[in-house]
């Protein structure tokens, strides 16, 4: 029963998501798909997953413990604080952090979580920079000048 309501959720949630993204406006120089090609995608890949949580629920879901709560817990207040800081911090230095912070939860060693958010956040930079061509800010604006 649990699941059938969690998908419902989803496909309401989705719904309104799709929705908001039909009100996106086209600015005069976009690319052939327009902004919102992905919000729509991202919500029809949802709204996909809440029927299938609908027509095949599990028999008896197991929830999960307090810690696992916890750690989703900290996983959003982390995620968060990223999009609050990668303004004043720029893209490495919060993604440095954000990046240490959740693969300390998935693996508990400080020095591999210290190195996985600095190699996630030099890879995620040059990706998104030099791939996609977005206009990101490697360090905050005050100490580039």
């Amino acid at each position: 029963m649990t699941d059938r309501i969690t998908g419902f959720i989803v496909v309401v949630l989705a719904l309104a998501y799709f929705a908001g993204a039909t009100t996106l406006s086209e600015p005069f120089f976009a690319d052939p798909l327009g902004p919102k090609a992905f919000p729509m995608g991202i919500a029809a890949v949802a709204i996909i997953c809440g029927l299938v949580l609908i027509m095949k629920p599990d028999e008896e879901p197991a929830w999960p413990g307090l810690t696992t709560l916890l750690h989703l817990g900290y996983a959003v207040v982390a995620l968060v604080l990223y999009a609050y800081g990668l303004k004043p911090l720029g893209f490495l230095v919060s993604t440095a952090l954000v990046g240490t912070a959740i693969s300390y939860l998935i693996s508990p060693k400080i020095r591999t979580s210290v190195l996985t958010g600095i190699g996630m956040s030099a890879g995620l930079f040059l990706l998104f920079k030099f791939v996609f061509g977005l206009s990101l800010f490697a360090f905050p604006r005050w100490l580039m000048g």
